[in-house]
């Protein structure tokens, strides 16, 4: 019988809490610790975080030299995503805050995403996605947002920022002309599609299932920043 086995802890910087990773049979599952007891992530079902990348990334493929960004490593697998559907001359580079996450997808972790992490074309750095935003204006061709639950900040209060009025200003600030926001939810939310349409985006709200072709759905919206 199957059972959850602590592997590791790690600490989110400026929080007090923390993430735990869980071996579970031939999978891996992140908590936060203290939780309920529900799943962030595991590696049986990507589903919705490989099309979070794959969206975007087709249809920017042919620009010269694109250059993403990817808020949370997780693990690995939007990272993955962007690689396959992106050519030789792109860059992805990825915001992740919590430096044990960056380790785990070294290990055995990254091994289930086929250690996209160790792609030349990929950039990890360990820093606050919001920080990247507010630095590089019109710095990327695409950004992806997998940060928390989607919308609502669930593992870090200040995240909820990234999708405030503000936090979604500065993304469009940080995208180049006809640039593309996607951004990952649990559920649906029609109150977010409305505020990406003020934060100065045309978006469309894709659902996905999250393994599979039945069962769990989660949230994509696909956003082009307006001229």
């Amino acid at each position: 019988m199957k059972r959850f086995v602590l592997i590791d802890t790690a600490q989110i910087p400026d929080d007090g809490g923390a993430l735990c990773l869980f071996e579970y049979g031939e999978d891996f599952v992140i908590k936060i610790q203290g939780g309920n007891g529900n799943q962030l992530m595991n590696t049986r079902t990507h589903g919705s975080e490989d099309a979070l990348a794959e969206i975007p990334c087709r249809k920017i493929a042919q620009r010269p030299h694109p250059r993403v960004l990817i808020g949370g490593l997780g693990m690995g697998f939007t990272l993955a995503s962007a690689l396959r559907h992106l050519g030789e001359d792109a860059e992805v580079h990825v915001a992740e805050l919590v430096p044990g996450v960056i380790e785990w997808n070294r290990g055995p972790l990254g091994e289930k995403a086929g250690m996209p992490i160790n792609d030349p074309r990929a950039r990890v750095l360990r820093s606050d996605v919001a920080d990247i935003l507010k630095n590089e204006p019109q710095g990327f061709d695409a950004i992806m947002l997998d940060v928390d639950n989607g919308p609502e900040g669930l593992t870090r209060k200040s995240n909820s920022w990234l999708y405030s009025s503000a936090g979604l200003e500065a993304c469009a600030k940080a995208l180049r002309p006809k640039g593309l926001l996607a951004v990952w939810s649990a559920s649906a939310d029609q109150a977010f599609s409305q505020k990406l349409a003020r934060s100065g985006f045309n978006a469309e709200e894709v659902q996905v299932f999250a393994h599979g072709n039945r069962g769990t759905r989660h949230t994509i919206w696909i956003a082009e920043k307006r001229e």
